[in-house]
């Protein structure tokens, strides 16, 4: 007869352990990293700043991102995270990681909330959005030059190898994708969404990791083939290659609907477009200067995307690659997803 009222006293005693568990793992790190300089705002403040969070800005698994106005009179971005453990663990990540470091081409974190089962990550407001929108929309309002997205590309790689060799850690994103590089009043990118990344000392050239973590289409090969070589740093090199192809095409590197059976493992197609001497991915209006851009980026990409990390360059060298002489550049083996193909 008491089973029932006994039986949830149990979960409600088991469901505010574990989030007081997390609540106090979160104030453990945020005491131990003292040092951070983002601003540890209230939860009364998080809900003025964005006006009772009446301004969207988009929503994924992570929770939403409102549009807020800061202290200062600025627009920021305000991440409200949802409640499960996994969040928890993606709010210790971003702090961690992005709390640190300062380069023009990274998101800046400017504040962070933990209030009870109540978290939030405050950056700055990008309002031109996330690249996505303008390499694969067709009714997009503004259409980006080849020249435009060069420039973006080589903001990207500076970014990404700031984070690789340019901290006291070794930071890895593991989730570089065009939804999460931000655009600022004048196109400079932002990479962004740290909540996947990981802290590792430089001299680690091999990580540890339980799981494949990332977006499918941009998660590299060894993450699910072991005897390819470890996961290293050369996984977000992996990342950036199909993200530079697809800004170079202006195409998703996953498309169930193609043209050509052909076209199915993207990267294969493009590479096919090369080598057979046509210089272009099917383009039409397009100058011959832009022809060899596209082109310079296409290269890059391929020698990123080689299935063994050994292979892949390092992002000091993709920028030398991107910012070099194209006559300088040589076509890689073509891309294969089969690692029992090449030896």
């Amino acid at each position: 007869m008491f089973g029932a009222p006994t039986l949830m006293v149990f979960l409600i005693h088991k469901w505010r352990r574990r989030h007081l568990s997390m609540y106090n793992t979160i104030e453990e790190f945020l005491h131990a990293e003292n040092n951070l300089v983002p601003i540890r705002y209230s939860y009364s403040d998080i809900k003025k700043m964005s006006n009772k969070f009446k301004d969207k800005l988009g929503e994924g698994g992570y929770g939403c991102v409102f549009k807020g106005k800061l202290r200062s009179g600025r627009s920021g971005a305000i991440k409200m995270l949802g409640k499960s453990k996994a969040n928890g663990e993606e709010f210790i990540s971003e702090v961690a990681t992005i709390g640190r470091i300062h380069h023009v081409n990274v998101v800046k974190l400017i504040g962070y909330c933990v209030e009870g089962t109540k978290r939030a990550l405050v950056y700055e407001f990008m309002p031109n959005g996330s690249l996505d929108k303008y390499i694969f929309s067709k009714e997009g309002s503004i259409s980006l030059t080849f020249k435009q997205i060069y420039e973006i590309s080589l903001g990207v790689a500076r970014g990404i190898e700031y984070l690789h060799q340019g901290c006291e850690m070794q930071i890895l994103h593991f989730d570089i994708k065009p939804h999460n590089i931000l655009l600022d009043q004048n196109f400079i990118p932002k990479i962004s969404d740290f909540g996947l990344a990981k802290l590792y000392p430089t001299d680690n050239s091999i990580v540890s990791l339980t799981a494949a973590r990332g977006t499918l289409g941009y998660i590299a090969p060894e993450l699910f083939y072991k005897n390819i070589g470890g996961v290293s740093y050369k996984a977000d090199v992996y990342s950036f290659g199909m993200l530079l192809m697809e800004m170079a095409s202006k195409r998703k590197n996953l498309n169930a609907v193609v043209e050509h059976p052909s076209q199915i493992y993207f990267p294969s197609w493009v590479y096919d477009q090369f080598s057979v001497g046509k210089d272009h991915l099917e383009m039409v209006d397009v100058t011959e200067e832009e022809r060899m851009i596209i082109k310079k980026m296409v290269i890059t990409a391929l020698w990123c995307i080689q299935l063994k990390p050994s292979q892949r360059p390092s992002m000091d060298k993709v920028i030398e690659m991107l910012v070099g002489d194209i006559e300088c550049l040589q076509m890689p083996a073509k891309p294969s997803l089969n690692p029992h193909e090449n030896s």
